[in-house]
């Protein structure tokens, strides 16, 4: 019997955690092994509730897998086959900061999460947490793969790739809504749709569409449909669809943070997702406040619902409340199916991963640059699957976002104030120096106990 060991660093989350062991419990390959899933996190009441629920869904699912808790990760790192990683440290109020901040000082960004000037500083809080975790990977589990969730995914991936020896591999399920929106407008099911996509995370770009059943290219009929109907699409996407002549992930509060012109098409999608004063005040529910998110209407705060998703997985394991079809379904990100891919050397492809663009995946991007390819999974690891060339307005972009992510990795590396400036006057909303170094001071103050020390 094969015999496994998964880390789960940031475990007690209501969304990564629940979906994550959800994911290994209900892996059918992975009942047939010698499973042991490590739940680790600093904050012992989310990982207590997390520890009862996978419990709970061992049970549902039928699996034998050992399930073991620790706060300290140094514990459970040893002999680990791979390690699943989802971290971050205050994330609403500080996202809060990272948007509210860089708009004080003129710079109308829409999100702040994973591109524009706030998300510089998501950077190097996120590098701050991870780094550190794949030193102890190097000394206690140096053959373990590192699969990523954690944001700003190509920035933290490109800093293990660069700055450490792990291998790793950083999965996003964008490419999963963007499949959703093509089968929609096609009216065919997922499953007979091929997508090819090619880019950057959160900026991915539709290549080719297939037909799995006869090989057809389904792109002119794709064409023809869009044509017919805003089939409800943000305005931001259809303008980036008519612009490009390629679709791309159907959210405007990612691939906006990656271009000049976002936010007069969509405006701050931030404010929308319910995030700010109002989702703050005392005794507030996600039900009082409901955003409307263009093609998404009634969208409950992403705090409070985390914070509701928590309580409800409390009731749950306290008993006062039943196991949920909902609470216990997996999720449809990749991580256990990669580990069964490599595991059972399956041989798969698979639709999306951000890794090194090793043998030039995207012809036009550098070959150390973090891609989001499809992939081929096997026993001998990733190879992500070669695509061609973006269309050069698109590498453009891609290739400064690209620089940017360089810069900031050799700011947390160099601890370089002068290297982050550099990286901040990259940003395509960012249009003065002077303004960009006050909202840099402003935002290392702000957010000191979270961030490494820059000189």
């Amino acid at each position: 019997m094969k015999k496994l060991k998964v880390v789960l660093i940031g475990a007690g989350s209501a969304s990564f955690g629940r979906g994550t062991i959800a994911d290994l419990m209900a892996t059918e390959e992975l009942k047939e092994s010698e499973l042991t899933i490590s739940l680790v996190d600093i904050d012992k009441k989310a990982l207590d509730r997390m520890y009862r629920l996978a419990n709970l869904l061992k049970e549902r699912y039928s699996s034998k897998a050992k399930i073991e808790v620790k706060t300290e990760r140094e514990k459970v790192l040893p002999g680990a086959n791979y390690v699943i990683v989802s971290v971050a440290q205050k994330r609403w109020q500080l996202w809060e900061k990272d948007f509210y901040i860089p708009v004080s000082y003129g710079f109308p960004h829409i999100f702040g999460e994973n591109g524009g000037p706030g998300a510089a500083f998501h950077t190097l809080r996120s590098l701050h947490l991870m780094i550190p975790i794949c030193k102890d990977m190097e000394k206690l589990c140096p053959e373990a793969l590192l699969i990523n969730f954690t944001n700003p995914e190509s920035r933290v991936c490109l800093g293990v790739s660069k700055l450490t020896s792990i291998r790793s591999v950083g999965l996003c399920h964008g490419a999963f809504e963007t499949l959703d929106a093509i089968s929609r407008i096609l009216e065919k099911p997922k499953a007979d749709i091929d997508l090819t996509i090619g880019g950057i995370n959160h900026f991915h770009w539709v290549l080719q569409i297939h037909s799995r059943s006869d090989g057809k290219d389904l792109y002119p009929e794709f064409h023809q449909r869009m044509k017919e109907s805003d089939w409800g699409l943000d305005r931001l996407t259809r303008c980036m669809y008519e612009l490009f002549g390629f679709f791309t992930y159907p959210a405007a509060s990612h691939i906006g943070e990656y271009v000049s012109f976002a936010y007069n098409i969509c405006g701050p999608v931030f404010l929308k997702w319910g995030l700010g004063e109002v989702s703050q005040r005392i005794g507030a529910k996600a039900s009082e406040y409901v955003y409307t998110v263009e093609g998404k209407p009634g969208q409950p705060s992403y705090h409070l619902w985390s914070e509701e998703e928590a309580d409800k997985i409390q009731r749950v394991v306290e008993g006062k409340e039943p196991l949920t079809e909902e609470l216990a379904q997996p999720s449809r990100e990749l991580a256990a199916p990669i580990i069964c891919d490599i595991e059972f050397d399956h041989k798969k492809k698979e639709l999306s991963v951000n890794v090194p663009n090793e043998n030039l995946a995207i012809s036009n991007l550098p070959e150390d640059a973090i891609v989001e390819v499809p992939a081929q999974v096997d026993a001998e690891g990733i190879h992500p699957i070669k695509v061609g060339p973006l269309p050069e307005v698109l590498a453009a972009i891609c290739r400064n976002q690209i620089s940017i992510q360089n810069l900031l990795v050799e700011a947390y590396r160099q601890r370089s104030k002068k290297l982050l400036l550099h990286a901040l006057i990259l940003e395509p909303i960012v249009d003065s120096v002077d303004r960009a170094k006050k909202m840099m001071e402003h935002l290392l103050k702000l957010e000191a106990d979270y961030l490494p020390e820059l000189h």
